[in-house]
């Protein structure tokens, strides 16, 4: 009977302190890929596929709902199978491990190699199905054609062949056939 707690804790006491597994500074992940399957005894030329490096990253992996964390930014450097390069800037990250979301936060800025740029305060990117969306506020400069779009909410496919905006305005110029 002396020896049990039936004392409630209730604020800050109540709180489940949280650590990650890993921190790493100055961090700076390749990706990279085969040009076909390889078994445990082949050997082929890979290519690089895409070049993520923030300041800080904190990985909580050993939680049951796993996600890393970049609190300082990131920049994603994506290269398509020209070897040409995108880029993704945003001043805060989250990689949902299990969901394979991204949550794009704080000056998300995604500028293709053709030279058409996406700037937006959050953007999701689900990895899995290669989409991103948002519901925010948006501007997205399209210097092939001269399109200067805002607008709110959209979604699109990775290399922008593919672009759905919710509600829009601003100058867009339209080609006759």
């Amino acid at each position: 009977m002396g020896c049990t707690d039936n004392y409630k804790r209730v604020g800050e006491e109540a709180r489940v302190n949280i650590y990650p597994q890993g921190v790493a500074k100055n961090f700076s992940l390749t990706y990279t890929e085969a040009p076909e399957k390889l078994t445990t005894q082949d050997s082929a030329t890979t290519r690089v596929v895409a070049v993520l490096k923030s300041p800080l990253n904190e990985d909580y992996d050993n939680l049951q709902f796993r996600y890393k964390v970049f609190p300082e930014g990131l920049q994603v450097d994506f290269f398509d199978e020209k070897d040409q390069k995108s880029v993704i800037k945003a001043d805060y990250g989250i990689i949902y491990s299990q969901t394979n979301v991204i949550d794009l936060q704080g000056n998300v800025v995604i500028e293709a190699h053709d030279g058409k740029k996406l700037e937006a305060p959050q953007l999701y990117w689900d990895r899995a199905n290669k989409w991103i969306f948002t519901e925010e506020k948006f501007k997205y400069t399209n210097p092939e054609d001269g399109t200067v779009m805002d607008g709110e909410g959209m979604d699109f496919n990775r290399d922008f062949t593919f672009f759905n905006a919710h509600k829009t305005f601003g100058l867009i110029r339209i080609k006759e056939d």
